[in-house]
């Protein structure tokens, strides 16, 4: 009895051994299933961020196929085939491009997607396609059922989502109803993306249609009264407009060194110093720490632009423009400082609250409105909210602009 006891608390504690770990880790099957789903969903994500076309549709298709647990996934877009619809077999008149087949039957079966997607195009309802339509010679086949889904965004049926298996349980039906949910959730983010990636350019161009008329008009006259008197300055003057010109209208994505940004405006300020003289007087204090911090291009240049345009007018005296930009830990602090007109804290506030959109169809700012307001918003999408720019000025004492730009922040990267 003895020796069957020792034998019984020896198996006791391998079966305690074997079991501990399993209870330090707390996952049993319902766990893993929810990590498998959640692990397959963030494989789906990436692809469907990109929109609805027939490489990110490819890319996707698999990881949704095996979310669903089906035999074979087809996605759908709406609008009319193209030749390579025809190539896939779907030539059929009528709206809908099959972007993909995954899975198993694509012979059979890929040329008929588009006749179970059209119904479902047109009125954004699911449907349920039995064996009756689904007829298949081969024996071996296992699709009996596709279960079709609408993909629709901001109320727009954009696709759908068509899943083939052997059965379509009421809890199967579900499942593919929320997955194509989710597909149009991150469809709708991707659209979501691309205007902004649209309002950004556009917010761009206006930056640079600011830029443009305003100062390349001055510099070449400028630059044209020292051809007969001076030419060796007129030549270095025209040098200098190119590399600002060539940096100022490069890709609108592009991120900057602050190096790169404060050469920029020394060519900026040299073009200007010829129009206007011993009036206007500049100085810039960089600390050599911060120069290889990166921030979107066009970030100083026009808050340099605005203080001579708007603080400069009316000036009778000499006016001066400071720049320094100094390291504060994990931070650089940029200010931009001058000793002009100033203007209204409150009309400032107003023109910043509005956006670079409205402070560029409203002039009562005297003109500063789209730089200030354009390269604020800019900051705080990129950085942050706690990002935007801070202005101290009234009226008759100044302006000065100040920006905190973190040192590193994931995502930007000069190029």
């Amino acid at each position: 009895m003895l020796v069957c006891g020792a034998i019984f608390a020896g198996a006791v504690g391998a079966f305690r051994l074997r079991e501990r770990p399993r209870s330090r880790r707390g996952v049993g099957p319902a766990d893993e299933a929810t990590f498998a789903t959640l692990h397959t969903i963030s494989r789906a994500s990436p692809s469907l961020r990109a929109g609805l076309n027939r490489d990110s549709a490819r890319k996707a298709a698999r990881h949704l196929r095996q979310l669903l647990g089906v035999e074979a996934v087809a996605l759908v877009a709406a609008g009319r085939g193209d030749e390579d619809d025809a190539a896939d077999g779907a030539s059929e008149e009528g709206p809908g491009r099959l972007l993909v087949w995954d899975g198993a039957g694509g012979s059979r079966h890929a040329g008929a997607v588009l006749r179970h997607a059209r119904p479902v195009l047109e009125s954004g309802r699911p449907r349920v396609i039995g064996p009756d339509v689904l007829s298949c010679e081969d024996a071996a086949c296992r699709i009996r059922v596709a279960m079709v889904a609408p993909l629709s965004v901001e109320g727009r049926v954009e696709g759908v989502l068509a899943a083939y298996g052997g059965s379509a349980s009421a809890a199967r039906v579900r499942a593919v109803g929320e997955v194509a949910r989710w597909v149009s959730s991150q469809l709708e983010l991707a659209e979501l993306d691309s205007s902004r990636a649209r309002l950004a350019e556009a917010e761009m161009r206006a930056l640079r249609a600011q830029i443009s008329p305003h100062f390349v008009y001055n510099s070449l006259t400028t630059i044209a009264s020292f051809v007969r008197t001076d030419p060796e300055r007129a030549r270095d003057l025209l040098l200098d407009f190119a590399d600002f010109a060539r940096y100022s209208f490069r890709n609108p994505r592009d991120f900057t060194t602050l190096a790169d940004e404060l050469r920029s405006i020394d060519r900026y300020l040299l073009l200007e110093r010829a129009r206007f003289g011993d009036r206007l007087q500049f100085s810039v204090e960089v600390a050599p720490e911060v120069l290889s911090v990166a921030l979107p291009f066009l970030s100083l240049q026009p808050l340099v632009e605005n203080a001579i345009r708007h603080g400069m007018a009316g000036a009778r005296d000499a006016f001066h423009i400071k720049i320094v930009a100094r390291d504060a830990g994990a931070e650089a602090a940029i200010s931009v400082e001058d000793d002009g007109v100033g203007m209204d804290p409150d009309r400032l506030r107003e023109i910043l609250a509005a956006g670079p959109t409205s402070a560029g169809r409203d002039r009562r700012g005297g003109g500063a409105g789209i730089g200030l307001a354009n390269v604020d918003e800019r900051l705080r999408q990129v950085y942050g909210d706690e990002y935007g720019l801070t202005v101290e000025t009234a009226i008759g004492a100044g302006t000065k602009v100040n920006l905190r730009v973190p040192k590193y922040s994931p995502g930007v990267f000069p190029d």
